[in-house]
């Protein structure tokens, strides 16, 4: 089987890439990437896999936080809780686990399996179930098209272990999942029920990994040569620019679980005399200037330091940060009647239907993948 073993390095680059696939959420990728380069030099080894390369049978769970991205980054993680989670389903279950992957690439989540992985020694498949942050459990393309909601575990810093081993409907795990991490700080890991080799295959968004790790070496490559990194996340990406400006106003508070709020842009240079709105539900959502709505979920909405390229989440802003607004096209399986129905504007409230802004297009895996004996 073909691996691709990341180094320091790579974590940097896909750290960079995740914070901007995150849409503002996610969790933070700092504390994310910091654990996975101490586990490097602890001699552990992160190996990801291309979902093409999988055994069909083989059985994947996905593992990330849940809950409200500004206590995570106030209460940090013990370490071990994916460690407890993966135990606990296998005894559950009475079977192992052969890999894990993201739920969400988003954030500190894209990197959140890679550190479980390292500890158990699994490989990580390069793919999520997003292409970005959702806010919700049940917004993956894997529960979409049919992923089982059982059994599914959630596992705090403090040794607490759930397992959930009915729930009538993904949104209805939502929900108790959910109130379970109130419960536990508004904070913790989950997993969801194991997946085969062949329907991550089908139903997962590919080479997200490997699309963060691009995001991220455009930057670092543009900041070296003193060139604009937003301009090189663009041409990466495919991306437009929404506005240069600056934040001028930021409402936001946590509730049932969620940031929650609205933040209003000011435009600079080219863009003064302009003002955007953008709505928040831990990732950013809607982007409004007037009363005309600019771009939309599930396409990406997207903020950049201006002059670093560093994306900034929902719990890092602030009065006065000079930011670039950006969007992307959401990946191809978000797009589709069936996935809109779920993680469409309408699915989370408002009274509209989903307009496209560019062309979708799925990841191609980076170049690093060699032969290795498992």
């Amino acid at each position: 089987m073909k691996y691709w073993t990341l180094t320091e390095a790579d974590i940097d680059r896909i750290a960079i890439g995740c914070g901007i696939l995150g849409t503002g959420g996610g969790g933070s990728t700092y504390h994310a990437s910091l654990r996975a380069k101490a586990l490097l030099r602890e001699g552990k080894r992160i190996r990801m896999v291309r979902p093409a390369d999988m055994d069909p049978d083989a059985q994947i769970i996905g593992i990330g936080g849940i809950g409200a991205p500004t206590v995570g980054i106030e209460k940090i993680a013990e370490g071990a809780e994916g460690v407890r989670l993966l135990h606990a389903l296998e005894h559950h279950m009475g079977r192992k686990i052969d890999a894990l992957l993201g739920d969400e690439v988003g954030g500190g989540n894209g990197l959140s399996p890679m550190l479980t992985a390292a500890m158990v020694d699994l490989p990580v498949v390069d793919a999520d179930g997003m292409g970005r942050a959702f806010p919700e459990v049940q917004m993956t393309t894997f529960f979409i098209h049919g992923q089982p909601v059982q059994p599914a575990a959630l596992a705090d810093a403090d040794g607490n272990v759930l397992i959930v081993t009915e729930a009538t409907t993904p949104k209805m795990l939502e929900k108790l999942l959910r109130a379970s991490t109130i419960a536990m700080g508004c904070t913790a890991l989950m997993t969801t029920a194991p997946m085969s080799g062949e329907f991550v295959r089908r139903f997962g968004v590919p080479h997200t990994t490997s699309q963060a790790w691009n995001l991220g070496d455009a930057v670092l490559n543009a900041r070296a040569a003193k060139a604009d990194p937003v301009d090189a996340i663009l041409k990466q990406s495919g991306g437009v620019r929404l506005m240069r400006g600056k934040v001028t106003d930021i409402s936001r508070r946590i509730a049932a679980g969620f940031n929650r709020g609205t933040l209003t842009v000011a435009g600079l240079d080219q863009d003064n005399g302009r003002t955007i709105a953008i709505e928040i539900q831990n990732e950013y959502l809607i982007a409004r200037e007037g009363e005309t709505i600019i771009t939309m979920v599930p396409d990406l909405i997207c903020i950049v330091d201006s002059e670093t390229g560093r994306a900034i989440g929902t719990e890092e802003l602030r009065y006065g940060l000079r930011i670039d607004v950006l969007s992307m096209p959401a990946p191809v399986l978000l797009r589709s009647e069936i996935a809109l129905a779920s993680v469409g504007p309408r699915a989370f409230g408002y009274d509209f239907d989903f307009v496209p802004m560019g062309v979708s297009a799925d990841a191609p895996a980076v170049p690093h993948y060699e032969e290795e004996d498992a």
